[in-house]
């Protein structure tokens, strides 16, 4: 890299007493941490305070449960004003894709009707919109959405699937695998205006964008607390505005079933909602250290300045570029082309994650689209300019061989671990 690309290299944040932003949480500071979008990162404030909740539940577990559900409808008071809802719209869920099955399982059965989704959809999601269509003797209908397509192009693809056999439309806000939004609000507007119904899956949008229904039309969003939010895990929000809400159920009956939505999923037996209620402090802590402004920001420039980085690092590699177009950008995360012969299947792009960990000490998130890899960084405020410099410099070239001995040795998998001793 030039003195110049190395000068845009932003400042890391840090805490109120001069620590790195990592102090703040408990990930291990002998492997690279590179991949938040998948499963995110608790904070150690969220931690203990999870840690307390589990104590007091433990204490008194008869006087905990019946209490939960008031604690429950206060917490989602808390995050529905951080995503700016209503409170009255939104129901904790245990993570997106549940979300997602709670609204499959309240859709009126329509015979013969198709559901829509995209190409770059979320598998467990999709997996569940196939059973729906199962379910009502109708079929899956996928969108093509080129990579670098952009709002216009994305719409036209959608909406060419959509005619009067479809009942559902879901469509990702920001896209899992390729790292890049959909034009949800547009779609939204027009499938409300034909009456056809629209699941939006906001997995990955609370923390990156500041208020992700905001313009929305749509039946019901789902979102993890656990990604960017930085919750525990099995922290989701489900939000209703039309009349599906008045449908939805949880996943388990309980004693709030004949309650209205949403307090029916304030209770669902004797689930660990611990998480959920610890959820606010971890939302509170990165507000209170540096503002959800400032942290949206530097995610941004550092995911920016790690695909330059690592894109710089790979260009060497057959078949490898330092940027990716993806037609519509998202905050905090990038996409790097890997070299030809790595990534290309789910199943490869997985194998290489495992490898990744087990000899390069490097959490990574290696995704694949249309038969060719890509490695997705995602940021977060724990990570810092060093974390690519190193990966580029230490990693990048032990991937650069994997690609060379998968493409002249291709009966030998070279993103599969090897045996160490």
């Amino acid at each position: 890299m030039s003195e110049t690309e190395v000068a845009t290299a932003p400042r890391p944040l840090l805490l109120d007493d001069g620590r790195p932003a990592a102090a703040a949480w408990s990930l291990d500071p002998g492997m690279l941490h590179l991949n938040h979008g998948s499963f995110g990162a608790v904070p150690l404030a969220a931690q203990r305070r999870q840690d307390e909740l589990r104590a007091e539940m433990e204490c008194a577990p008869v006087v905990w449960f019946p209490r939960l559900p008031a604690r429950i409808a206060a917490t989602r008071a808390e995050i529905a004003r951080y995503l700016r809802v209503d409170a009255g719209d939104l129901a904790l869920v245990p993570n997106a894709s549940a979300g997602a099955s709670a609204v499959y399982a309240a859709l009126a059965a329509r015979p013969g009707v198709d559901v829509v989704v995209t190409d770059h959809g979320y598998g467990a999601v999709t997996m569940g919109a196939e059973r729906l269509a199962r379910r009502w003797g109708g079929r899956v209908r996928t969108a093509r959405v080129p990579l670098a397509a952009d709002a216009d192009e994305a719409y036209r693809a959608v909406m060419a699937e959509v005619d009067d056999r479809c009942a559902l439309v879901v469509l990702d806000q920001i896209t899992s695998a390729t790292a890049r939004g959909l034009p949800v609000e547009r779609v939204g507007a027009e499938l409300a205006r034909r009456g056809v119904a629209l699941l939006v899956d906001g997995a990955h949008a609370p923390g990156l964008l500041p208020a992700p229904l905001e313009g929305l039309v749509c039946d019901a969003w789902v979102g993890n607390l656990h990604k960017w939010g930085c919750a525990p895990r099995g922290t989701a929000a489900l939000v209703a505005r039309g009349p599906l809400r008045d449908h939805l159920h949880p996943l388990i009956d309980s004693w709030s079933a004949a309650e209205p939505f949403p307090h029916r999923f304030d209770q669902q037996g004797t689930l660990d909602a611990t998480g959920s209620l610890a959820a606010p402090t971890a939302l509170d802590f990165v507000e209170r250290t540096w503002g959800w402004e400032t942290a949206r920001r530097y995610m941004d420039e550092l995911a920016d300045y790690g695909a330059r980085v690592v894109g710089a690092a790979f260009a060497g590699a057959a078949g490898a570029a330092e940027g990716v177009d993806v037609g519509m950008p998202v905050p905090g995360m990038r996409l790097v082309r890997l070299p030809e012969g790595l990534g290309a299947t789910r199943l490869a792009a997985d194998a290489l994650r495992d490898r990744a960990a087990a000899e390069l000490g490097a959490e990574a998130a290696f995704t694949s689209f249309d038969g060719i890899g890509y490695l997705r960084l995602s940021a977060h405020v724990y990570n810092t300019p060093a974390d690519y410099d190193r990966f580029a410099e230490s990693c990048v070239p032990v991937v650069r061989d994997w690609a060379r001995q998968a493409r002249t040795r291709p009966w030998q998998d070279a993103a599969k671990p090897r045996r160490t001793v």
